[in-house]
């Protein structure tokens, strides 16, 4: 078998795998990671990003979106890697939960890199900056150039030749915003979830949150206790939703929509934490309310973005053979690797509806056979 110099961008759950899979396939692997430990997203910093919807490309990053109270929505059975499972711990400063705290994932990670060795592969604190094709005729290797934390110039830059390169960097980091007309108006608060951490800056205000996946259910439940109430655009679904005194009920009569206003009222005249879940926000005004699609106008003090996120590689010069379109990164055979770089550049971690550590673990599996030469892809045609 064919052994390789291969570089892994990310010391998260993706690069740790990779790493480990990599290395077992008798690769010689360099771990490049951002930041000063290992566990990626699941490293809770209680920073935030300096622009809170992440649109200054100058502004200062913050490579995690976890808040504070964060629990994992899937069972750790199904959160570890196959032959090293996320068992619980019963000892201090663990969670044995079935459901645990978000620091109970960077528990078990850091024990997975310490039993497989991995730390002593990790050039911590170094940021890539640039990957690029040593020779674009021969796409013989691979140059990264890093810098590390801290330092300015070119003469802090390293510069390394690799035969591979496995991209591990996650998609949890730079913001997908909705876009509202009139918003430029609009007197309020804006932030993204990536920029949540604690409800309690938030006590005392209307809050709008916008989105229909974990964050935002988690975010609108959360801030709901800060005394006021929150409204929710349900991005998906086109019932209306409401959600008062604890009691869940599916509207979309004509009957309530006429009781709409009457409701609002109420729920503002008695003062009650409250959880509103309205439809599609149709406008922003410059006196600071907000006009949702049924006609309801409501003033807000915050909006919180729980849209998701986007694909960014701004690293990579590889003149648009792989790109990301409309959120899609492409083309890449089975999500990982691109035909015209085969196998020399593959993505770890691309899904976004998955069963992430499996995927990464299985994934990772594939690109050390196939660089060791003991798998094969198909030919493009």
């Amino acid at each position: 078998m064919i052994s390789r110099k291969v570089a892994v961008i990310g010391a998260g759950a993706a690069g740790l795998v990779a790493s480990r899979e990599l290395r077992r396939e008798g690769h010689e692997v360099v771990i490049f990671e951002r930041s000063d430990r290992v566990g990626g997203t699941w490293v809770y910093d209680p920073n935030v990003d300096s622009d809170p919807l992440g649109l200054d490309t100058s502004r200062t990053i913050i490579h995690s979106s976890l808040y504070d109270s964060l629990r994992v929505n899937l069972p750790r059975e199904v959160m570890g890697f196959r032959d090293y499972p996320f068992m619980a711990q019963v000892k201090d400063g663990r969670d044995p939960r079935r459901f645990p705290h978000h620091s109970e994932v960077l528990h078990y990670l850091e024990d997975f890199a310490n039993h497989f060795e991995l730390v002593e592969l990790i050039r911590f604190e170094a940021e890539v900056i640039y990957v690029g094709l040593l020779d674009e005729e021969l796409m013989n290797g691979w140059v990264v150039k890093s810098m590390k934390k801290g330092e300015v110039g070119n003469s802090s830059v390293a510069h390394d030749v690799f035969d591979a390169v496995v991209v591990c960097t996650g998609h949890l980091t730079h913001p997908n915003i909705a876009e509202i007309p009139g918003i430029d108006a609009w007197p309020g608060k804006q932030l993204h979830s990536h920029k949540y951490r604690v409800p309690e800056p938030f006590s005392g205000q209307v809050v709008l949150i916008i989105g229909n996946s974990y964050s935002a259910e988690d975010i609108s439940k959360e801030i709901q206790l800060q005394k006021k109430f929150t409204l929710h655009q349900n991005l998906l679904q086109k019932d209306l939703v409401m959600i008062t005194f604890g009691f869940i009920q599916w509207l979309s009569t004509p009957s309530f929509i006429s009781l709409r206003e009457e409701l609002l009222d109420l729920i503002l005249s008695v003062g009650r934490t409250e959880y509103i879940a309205l439809m599609q926000v149709k406008h922003a005004h410059e006196d600071g309310t907000v006009v949702f699609s049924d006609g309801s106008l409501v003033p807000v003090d915050v909006i919180v973005h729980c849209t998701g996120y986007k694909y960014y590689f701004p690293f990579l010069e590889i003149n648009n053979t792989v790109t990301v379109d409309d959120n899609r990164v492409g083309p890449l055979y089975k999500h990982i690797f691109p035909p015209m770089l085969t196998p020399r550049l593959s993505f770890i971690g691309i899904p976004f509806v998955a069963l992430a550590f499996l995927i990464y673990e299985l994934g990772s599996k594939w690109v050390a056979g196939v660089l060791s030469g003991r798998l094969s892809l198909p030919s493009e045609g």
